[in-house]
């Protein structure tokens, strides 16, 4: 191994540097921890807001609510902000908070390891090694494009590539283009293909559900007060997030849903007169139980002579075409895949090894569980953010994120207050959490909708979403609760971690 730097041991190392890195980084700054570092592995900050930047991304969440509470932004263009400025927001939140210092830009993680002897992990990187006390895992949710067995893929002869992946490169004007799938990246997408390429193929495998996006730009009034006006952005977002955070009755209740199912319906019905186009939009499954998207101009794009829809299966792709199950071949010049990402086998569960080198994709064999979607039984000194039952299908997942960073917080006041080397969850704990949000995941849309989605890992469980109120998550992670775990003495034997410090916790 390289020599990594003037740094080879700290007490913090953050993996990835979207909203979940960069706000650990910046919570531990403020705390005044300075011992840290961001481990990036490309060449600027942003994580999925770096790499996607496909024709027409932007976010479904209003920006006042996608932001850091602690970092506000008062200069957001519009109501739904494009990638390019959410893009430019995380690069701001990097300078202004001076995370300079802590960044190392193209150190990729390759692995990381528990050392049992020393109490430290050991992570080696794509530039060289160092340890640290304490591993948080930023990678997020995100990060791994979903690439469909589709026949014949390898052999086309076109560009072809993932939306999270977009090769700027390829000039589409005039192409005949196939957009595989329907979900919220294809959503996006396909208004702005449309116009531009001489033919587009939209393949549906189904039909999403989708409600009125009624984006508008903010005007430069609207921006000064927000400047200036002292509490007007907490009161904007605190607005719109009770908003958001009432919705949850619906997802809920798929008794409920069914009747918001209604104006997602009459969404359909004004912007697609025709019987036949309206049909093979219409979905099968219930409403929620796949991700609800939001456009007003995905479904008008659809009517337009240049843009087909295309809901029959694909049977292979051949050099300059793409067949379906019906038999029909169509040529096509470029194929772009808006299928989404692989949520429950994320790529840094293949990377890390805890106690007796166990990694963590073959403790998830059987599906990826965390206690508080943070902490992993077996995992020393582990912190996962947007882990496990963490992120959340109502509202704002950067709430989420604020919520982990506390309890990670917290946890390093407990380890310096009671001289703790290393905390594990212990595996009751986890086994009760896991099995508590399963049990209350069935009553909601996504665990009762009876639909295949992201959501749901291989043998059909909930292992992506909060299945309940922001207020709650938010709660149950306020304090960190030594209780429910293993704690090992500075001066103790990491290789058992069998060691609970009897010391009160300071609360104040």
């Amino acid at each position: 191994m390289t020599d990594f730097g003037p740094v080879s041991h700290v007490r913090v190392a953050v993996i990835g540097s979207g909203f979940a890195g960069l706000g650990m980084a910046i919570r531990l700054k403020q705390r005044g921890i300075d011992d840290f570092v961001v481990l990036e592995r490309a060449g600027e900050v942003g994580g999925a807001w770096r790499d996607n930047t496909y024709p027409g991304c932007s976010c479904d969440v209003p920006s006042v609510l996608y932001s850091f509470s602690f970092a506000p932004n008062p200069d957001w263009s519009a109501r739904f902000s494009p990638q390019p400025e959410i893009q430019r927001y995380l690069v701001d939140c990097s300078r202004r908070y001076r995370l300079h210092r802590h960044l190392r830009l193209h150190h990729e993680v390759l692995e990381a390891r528990w050392d049992h002897g020393s109490g430290h992990w050991e992570i080696d990187t794509s530039q060289g090694r160092l340890t640290a006390t304490v591993l948080v895992s930023g990678s997020g949710q995100l990060s791994e494009p979903a690439v469909p067995q589709l026949p014949g893929l390898d052999r086309f002869a076109g560009p072809a590539f993932h939306s999270a992946r977009w090769d700027h490169s390829h000039d589409l004007d005039g192409a005949r283009v196939a957009v595989v799938g329907t979900g919220a990246s294809a959503v996006q997408l396909v208004p702005e293909l449309a116009g531009r390429a001489s033919q587009v193929h939209v393949f549906q495998r189904s039909a999403p559900w989708i409600l009125p996006r009624s984006n508008r730009t903010r005007t430069a009034l609207e921006r000064a007060a927000a400047r200036t006006v002292p509490g007007l952005q907490r009161l904007l977002r605190a607005a719109v997030y009770w908003g958001r955070e009432c919705s949850m009755i619906g997802f809920a209740s798929p008794r409920v849903m069914r009747a918001v199912g209604l104006l997602a319906r009459a969404h359909l019905r004004r912007q697609v007169p025709e019987p036949a186009l309206r049909a093979a939009l219409t979905p099968g499954y219930p409403m929620g139980c796949k991700r609800v998207l939001r456009s007003s101009d995905y479904y008008p794009a659809l009517r337009r002579p240049d843009v087909e829809l295309v809901p029959e299966p694909i049977r292979e792709v051949r050099e300059r075409s793409v067949v379906t199950a019906d038999g029909a071949e169509r040529g096509v010049d470029a194929l772009l895949l808006g299928t989404g990402f692989d949520v429950a086998h994320p790529p840094v569960a293949r990377r890390l090894r805890g106690r007796n080198g166990r990694l963590l994709a073959d403790t998830w064999s059987q599906g990826a569980q965390a206690y508080l979607g943070t902490a992993v039984a077996g995992f020393p000194n582990l912190f996962l953010l947007l882990g496990p039952n963490s992120a959340l299908g109502h509202n704002s997942v950067v709430l989420a994120i604020e919520s982990q960073l506390e309890y990670v917080l917290d946890a390093l006041r407990v380890m310096a207050d009671r001289d703790v080397a290393a905390v594990e969850v212990r595996p009751q704990a986890q086994s009760a959490f896991v099995a508590d949000v399963q049990v209350r995941a069935q009553t909601t849309v996504w665990g009762a909708g009876g639909c295949h989605s992201w959501y749901l890992d291989d043998q059909g469980r909930n292992t992506a979403l909060w299945p309940g109120l922001t207020r709650g998550f938010r709660r149950r992670t306020r304090r960190f609760d030594p209780d429910n775990y293993l704690l090992t003495p500075v001066s103790g034997d990491t290789s058992q971690g069998s060691y609970r410090h009897s010391r009160p916790v300071h609360r104040a």
